[in-house]
């Protein structure tokens, strides 16, 4: 009797976790797609445009007739984003190794290049300065958690070396990132760049993600 007994509880606790599980799963994929569905919805190329959004609608990063810098443009709906708060006077520069295909205007023109490879010297003299460089950048994931918070790192630090060197005076820098120990590094290095840096984590980022963007505002000269 207590072994029917002991089986019944483990059955029962069994389905219980299943059932925990699913309604979880459930709930993570009516957020999830909340922002898939706006997107297609009001034609944005990514759920992903809502991030920059946010943070731009916060701290009104993009202004009309600005000189913008998108690293890590694929698939394009940052680039739409900013294309269509710059305007015409403006210009949208997106930097890949692959070329946004879904995505095209009169003031976007793109650059396929590996950022690990991009000299800033370089950079500056092809394009000129920028008020703002976004950096979407991220790594292919292995689903060790050191290595992809490490190799996103290195994407974040080659981002904010380009930044710098094509950035006008009082110019921002948004870069996504991922969590981990040497953050307190980056956002150090960040903080002798620029007037203030944030650290932000848009309603947008999936909750079981562990990116943030790190926001440095107003370049010192």
């Amino acid at each position: 009797m207590v072994f029917l007994s002991s089986g019944k509880a483990t059955t029962q606790s069994t389905l219980s976790v299943a059932r925990t599980r699913a309604r979880q799963g459930m709930t993570r994929g009516k957020w999830q797609d909340h922002y898939a569905r706006r997107a297609r919805d009001e034609k944005w190329l990514a759920r992903s445009v809502y991030k920059l959004e946010e943070i731009d609608r916060r701290y009104k990063l993009i202004r009309e007739g600005h000189l913008l810098l998108d690293l890590g443009c694929y698939p394009g709906s940052w680039s739409q984003y900013s294309s269509r708060k710059i305007g015409s006077r403006g210009e949208v520069l997106g930097i890949d190794l692959k070329k946004p295909d879904r995505f095209s205007a009169p003031n976007f023109r793109f650059l396929k290049a590996d950022v690990l490879d991009l000299d800033p010297a370089w950079l500056a003299n092809e394009i000129g300065r920028r008020d703002v460089v976004l950096s979407d950048l991220a790594p292919q994931t292995s689903g060790i958690h050191v290595t992809d918070t490490s190799r996103s790192m290195g994407l974040a630090k080659c981002a904010l070396e380009l930044a710098v060197a094509v950035l006008k005076k009082r110019g921002h820098f948004l870069c996504k990132v991922f969590e981990g120990e040497d953050i307190k590094e980056l956002r150090g290095e960040m903080a002798r760049r620029f007037a203030a840096v944030r650290t932000l984590r848009p309603a947008a980022v999936r909750r079981t993600s562990r990116e943030v963007y790190l926001l440095g505002l107003s370049l010192i000269d």
